[in-house]
Formats: structure tokens, sequence, C-alpha cells
């Protein structure tokens, strides 16, 4: 369960309202900006390594999938978590060491397989028979 902040100053978001009348027709905050910015200067390097040229059908989708990964990023985004723990946490994730999980696989050639007789006095495999008892012997 969680429970309402009891500061109010953090209740407040740090948007910019403009002049008066002269206001934006949406609300962002100012760290909205900049993750903005660099969302959209990566999205049109991405574009232009994928050979996508510069129109307007291309501009109005990378504006698109700005705003879109924009409210991604700002959805974890708040005042006890900053743009940079969070980018910092992404890069500890991405860079952390995993086990490996490759499957090695082996042939066995029975060919080449040499049968090594057991020196005197160990048990055989799976316990069938103790070194003192004789091979027809059951316990």
């Amino acid at each position: 369960m969680r429970l309402p902040v009891d500061d109010e100053i953090y209740t407040v978001n740090a948007v910019w309202l403009g002049p008066p009348g002269k206001t934006l027709p949406f609300r962002a905050r100012y760290v909205a900006y900049g993750v903005a910015a660099a969302v959209f200067v990566l999205v049109q390097m991405v574009e232009r390594r994928l050979g996508i040229g510069f129109g307007f059908f291309a501009l109005a989708y990378s504006l698109l999938l700005t705003v879109g990964v924009t409210k991604l990023i700002l959805r974890v985004v708040d005042h006890d978590r900053p743009v940079g723990a969070v980018l910092k946490g992404l890069a500890n994730e991405v860079g952390a060491p995993r086990a490996t999980t490759r499957v090695t696989t082996a042939t066995i050639r029975p060919a080449r397989v040499r049968a090594v007789p057991a020196p005197p006095g160990r048990t055989r495999p799976h316990g069938r028979h103790s070194a003192g008892a004789a091979p027809g012997d059951i316990r």
C-alpha cells in the first residue's frame, strides 16, 4: 500500500505556464523538454541510418514516436527518482554480468572409448558388490 506524500512541495509540478494568455496547449515538466530533445535526436539518427529521408511524414512520425517514448520514460521519473538515476539503473541492468546459458554439446564415439579395468579392492560403479564379495554373491 502506498501512502500519499505529506510534503506539499512535492505536489507542485515544475512546469512552464508561459506569459498570461499565451500558455502552451499542454502541460509538461521541465525535464520532459530535455528528455524529448534527446529522444528526438536519437530517433532522427536512427531514421537516417535506416535510409529514411527527411520529409513531412517522416518528421510527423518521428515527433509522434518522440512523444510516446518521452511519456514512457517519464512514467518512471519523479522527484524521488530523477532521470540520471533511471539512466544509471538502465546501464547497470544492461551491463550486469550474466550466467552463461550457452549449451555445449559433445559427441562420444563408441569406437574411441577404451575400457580400463578397475584396480582390485575398489567398489564397482553403483555399489553392486564390495571388494571382499564374489561377483555372484547377493547381500
